[in-house]
């Protein structure tokens, strides 16, 4: 069995840097260069361009459609930008840009805007040498699962047709996309501008040199914070750490908001859907634990039921149960899912552990600025420090693994058997296979998109949590040596 692993393990390794093309049904990202087919070079990228301007038409009925597009600061952003821009033109779509901007910026603009579609031009967290094109529907969201499905299938079939030289697109720029933004945000009722006004507040945040450096400028300018300390602001999409907004890779600014004296830290990903927070004492909040406080404030004024995904922390679950007495549901990993069960629940906030806050008054869509409005509401309202706040919330781990899968792994047989293994307990089998226990709970879900299998766990220490991920393990590794 090691020896298989280990094979599997050189051949993934070999491989994993020549095809970095990922096709999904939300999109598609991989590395920038190389050969068409393995990498997201000029030639993939008008096939899937065009493939989506095919979709949008089919699906509005209309043979004149316009589509709006946003980027982050990445350095193959303008050049994709180009691409994307020209590809769409040619199919005979108007294209509205607005520039650098924001996943959530470009969201909300596609509705302000009335356009019949919307690409975002990010790869989220991923390193500075990738990109991927995200597709939205004329509502402003990420296309569904079914919708996902015919844009691959027209992207591999070449199933589109371009435009003659009368019927090309239009362009044009729209310059005022991230203040609509932040007015919308703003606009909230539960956005106390004053409140943040008086509490003056000093503040610091880590854009990680992508477009939330200028975004979180005006975002805390408009909600009157007058000391702020902004580190990696630039957009010169040279990221100068990781940029998943991890605790591990947010070193520099927990050391700039305690020598600073500040009373809170942000931290975003380059497109600044993700927040992760800050205490005053220079320790991270968790990025799990934003969607927790902004869901309390929520809840302690508009009741109702919440959202995130089954590999999300409990401690939403009990704020929500507990603490207001209202009905928490969990959804399938990812953000489409998400949003389909807050549809489904009628929920008044939902997210993802990962710093995720959908708040449906705004829109529906994963979005920092709002976070960082409610968050700071909350802290200006309840006149407490971050760390006492965050000590205030019950304290859950999650521990996050992963195994490598050989092609002798039959997955599906695997999973059966924890199901069986574990029939004792409640079991879900929403996404992969989680299993409830008293105060724990495990999560095995396979990867769309690497050949590994992702065991999470979580207690209220990360001992027990470390100790459960490795009994389950453990446990898989005795069914793959009965069952080879």
């Amino acid at each position: 069995m090691l020896k298989f692993a280990n094979s599997f393990k050189s051949i993934f390794t070999k491989t994993k840097y020549i095809m970095a093309l990922i096709k999904s049904i939300s999109g598609f990202r991989g590395e920038i260069g190389g050969k068409s087919g393995n990498n997201l070079t000029p030639v993939d990228l008008v096939g899937f361009v065009s493939a989506f301007a095919q979709f949008i038409k089919e699906k509005t009925g209309k043979e004149k459609i316009s589509i709006l597009i946003g980027r982050d600061a990445r350095i193959s952003g303008e050049m994709v930008s180009h691409l994307v821009t020209g590809t769409l033109m040619a199919m005979g779509v108007d294209v509205m840009d607005t520039g650098l901007s924001t996943t959530p910026t470009t969201e909300v603009a596609v509705v302000d805007n009335k356009a019949d579609g919307g690409i975002i031009l990010t790869a989220s967290h991923n390193p500075v040498q990738w990109n991927a094109l995200k597709f939205l529907a004329g509502n402003g969201e990420f296309i569904s699962k079914q919708e996902g499905e015919r844009v691959l299938e027209l992207a591999d079939k070449n199933d589109f047709c371009f435009a003659d030289a009368k019927q090309l697109g239009k362009y044009t720029k729209i310059e005022d996309a991230v203040e609509k933004h932040i007015e919308k945000v703003l606009a909230l009722p539960l956005v106390d501008v004053e409140a943040i006004k008086q509490a003056k507040f000093r503040v610091a945040f880590d854009s990680v040199n992508s477009t939330g450096g200028f975004v979180l400028k005006k975002l805390l300018a408009a909600l009157g914070v007058e000391d702020v300390f902004a580190l990696n602001d630039e957009p010169t999409g040279l990221f100068a750490h990781n940029p998943e907004p991890l605790p591990e890779n947010i070193r520099d600014i927990c050391e700039l908001v305690e020598r600073e004296h500040c009373h809170v830290g942000f931290v975003v990903d380059p497109d600044v859907d993700r927040l992760a927070l800050v205490t005053e004492s220079g320790k991270p909040f968790v990025e799990e634990y934003t969607l927790v406080s902004v869901a309390d404030y929520v809840l302690e004024h508009t009741p109702g039921n919440t959202v995130s995904n089954l590999s999300s922390s409990r401690a939403l679950r009990d704020i929500t149960e507990k603490k207001y007495n209202q009905k928490y549901y969990a959804s399938a990993v990812g953000e489409v899912n998400v949003i389909e069960k807050m549809k489904e629940v009628n929920a008044v906030i939902g997210g993802e552990g990962n710093g995720g806050v959908i708040y449906p008054e705004c829109h529906y869509g994963r979005d920092a600025l709002v976070g960082i409005a409610l968050f700071l509401t909350l802290l200006a309202k309840k006149g407490m420090k971050c760390s006492d706040l965050r000590d205030s919330y019950p304290d859950y781990v999650i521990v996050k693994k992963k195994m490598e899968l050989t092609p002798e792994i039959n997955i599906d047989l695997v999973l059966n058997s924890m199901i069986e293994k574990y029939n004792s307990y409640e079991v879900i089998t929403t996404d992969g296979v989680k299993i409830n226990f008293e105060n724990e709970w495990v999560h095995l879900r396979k990867s769309n998109t690497e050949p590994i299998l992702r065991i999470y766990a979580e207690s209220n220490n990360v001992t027990t949590a470390e100790h459960l991920a490795d009994s389950i393990i453990k446990d898989i590794q005795n069914i793959i040596r009965e069952k080879l």
